[in-house]
């Protein structure tokens, strides 16, 4: 196939600059990314990294190529011999053990699988041949089994980063080795001479295995060749690690080359920055035990992929009720077009959903093209779903609606596409996403689903007697730990509800002006929330020459009546 006609721009870390994405083969895409160091649970900032690349790998499929998406596992290294060692067990076995664990967190993001997950312990032989190809061409020599390459015979060395060979330091990323007989103490490992009860390899140099930058050299090599589209991973692996790889690919193969560098963002919590000495530091499973996947794809998707990302638990229970409001919306439409889906045409949508829709439409283009301003898309996202809310309240389920119901039927699709294209569509239902999303936000509320229809009906019973007051307790109460009631015709239900922003959220007493509360906690949930406080807090775009345009707060919602 052709290369598609409209323009991708991606920023380039080596250039500093956004660049018009252009392919080497027309219609095709090489990417790699690198992958973890698997001796413990993932943590956010991995899902941070691979939901990135995976919006990346899925847009790149939605505009028609056909993408190689590499990500490999080093399943061998000092921190997995490390952990081997305290827990007495096999480093490979223990690195495929989490390796796996790994895989079940992507699922759950609904990252898709790579085109190839390469191993280090399955390409050594690629691995040896490149390192022989280094030495051979001056960059690299051998101390009594060690292999170093030598930064001082590869002139370009520092261009990616901008850093100059003093700032090169050992103990750099952690894994630059300390060695007084290295020539230069900025030169780093390539190949480390065994040491007893480490995991070793035969090799002209004598057993041993390889230093952590060489196995991305030549495992991109392998599945993409010398010369490939996009190399992507955290801003942290900059440097040394792909100033490390450009050096060893250049000094193996002359014609090696990325055309685009890409980097993600860090992760901070409460504006500080993630680590274990800080005890601030959780992985995955930390967030998934009481926050839905899908909760957590779309908080990391709500801030633009190069900016840094601020974890509170407010922006988390925020991103938990967007999604709850979304699939919500989904399965009201759902339910109301399940009896009209023959005979839609697609020529009668009414004009004006027809404007609402390729206003929305063209604006996930314009910003997923413009470096994949997820953040905008999410926003912009709102305006239908809001047009979805207010027009369902005036579908009666008669046939004679005709334009109502082709409109919420385009409206759907409008909404669906992207959703789909950015993983925010699973493979189960609208109910049983809205089912665990309630599961989660009573687990993190310490209550049952038993407890919470206790309390409806006591605040049920309590309305019926006049006792406001009480009824006022129960649903505060309730309310406060992130559980909502919602009183419709058919009588009271409760949903996940993000804690009250302020006193104002929970103090308007059911006495005085019931309806009022009402009317304010549905508008909270139902209604387009894009200007929210808690989303501006959320919201981290990068400057303004390269920031993610704001949503229209006066656009208004189709009305299909």
């Amino acid at each position: 196939m052709g290369e598609p006609e409209m323009q991708l721009q991606i920023h380039n870390t080596m250039t500093r600059q956004k660049e018009v994405f252009r392919p080497i083969v027309p219609g095709k895409v090489g990417m790699y990314v690198c992958g973890v160091t698997p001796y413990d649970y993932s943590h956010i900032g991995h899902a941070r990294a691979y939901v990135c690349f995976d919006v990346v790998f899925r847009f790149l499929k939605h505009l028609g190529y056909e993408v190689t998406y590499v990500r490999n596992f080093t399943d061998i290294d000092d921190k997995i011999i490390n952990r081997a060692n305290l827990s007495g067990e096999d480093p490979l076995a223990l690195s495929q053990r989490f390796s796996q664990e790994f895989l079940k967190d992507m699922a759950d993001l609904q990252c898709l699988p790579p085109t190839h997950e390469p191993r280090v312990s399955d390409h050594i032989d690629q691995i040896i041949q490149m390192i022989q190809k280094i030495i051979d061409n001056g960059c690299a020599y051998s101390i009594d089994g060690d292999v170093y390459f030598s930064v001082d015979n590869f002139p370009k060395y520092g261009r990616l980063s901008g850093r100059k060979l003093d700032d090169n330091r050992a103990g750099g990323g952690g894994r630059v080795t300390v060695d007084v007989r290295k020539r230069n103490s900025a030169d780093f490992a390539l190949w480390k001479s065994a040491k007893p009860g480490e995991p070793k390899w035969d090799s002209p140099w004598g057993p041993g295995r390889p230093g952590w930058h060489i196995e991305c050299s030549a495992m991109s090599s392998h599945y993409l060749g010398p010369h490939f589209d996009i190399h992507g991973g955290g801003q942290d692996l900059t440097f040394p690690h792909h100033e490390n790889e450009i050096a060893q690919s250049g000094a193996a193969l002359p014609e090696s080359a990325v055309n685009c560098w890409m980097h993600n963002g860090f992760v901070n919590r409460d504006n500080e920055k993630m680590s274990k000495s800080l005890n601030n530091f959780f992985t995955i499973r930390d967030i998934t035990e009481n926050y839905h996947p899908l909760a957590l794809r779309f908080f990391l998707m709500r801030t633009h992929y190069r900016s840094d990302i601020n974890y509170t638990d407010r922006l988390l229970e925020t991103a938990s009720d967007r999604v709850y409001y979304i699939y919500q919306t989904l399965l009201s439409l759902e339910e109301a077009l399940a009896t009209f889906r023959e005979g839609i045409l697609a020529d009668r949508i009414p004009l004006d959903v027809q404007q609402l829709t390729e206003k929305f439409q063209s604006g996930f283009l314009t910003s997923m093209l413009d470096d994949l301003h997820t953040s905008s898309v999410l926003d912009d996202l709102m305006e239908p779903l809001k047009a979805i809310n207010n027009n369902l309240k005036k579908f009666k389920g008669k046939k004679q609606q005709m334009p109502l119901i082709q409109g919420l039927t385009a409206l759907e699709k409008a909404v669906k596409d992207p959703l789909r294209i950015l993983g925010l569509i699973t493979s189960s239902s609208c109910s049983e996403i809205l089912k665990q999303l309630k599961d989660k936000a009573l687990k993190r509320a310490g209550l049952t689903e038993e407890y919470v229809l206790e309390q409806v009906e006591e605040r049920t019973q309590a309305r019926k007697n006049k006792e406001y007051a009480k009824s006022d307790k129960i649903r505060e109460d309730l309310y406060a730990r992130g559980i909502a009631l919602m009183d419709e015709p058919k009588g009271t239900v409760w949903r996940p509800r993000e804690p009250p922003e302020s006193q104002f959220d929970s103090a308007v007493p059911e006495t005085k002006t019931p309806e009022n509360l009402q009317s304010k906690l549905q508008d909270a949930t139902l209604s387009s929330p894009a200007l929210k406080p808690a989303d501006q807090a959320a919201r981290q775009d990068l400057p303004p020459e390269n920031g993610a345009k704001s949503p229209d707060p006066a656009s208004p919602a189709v009305d299909l009546s």
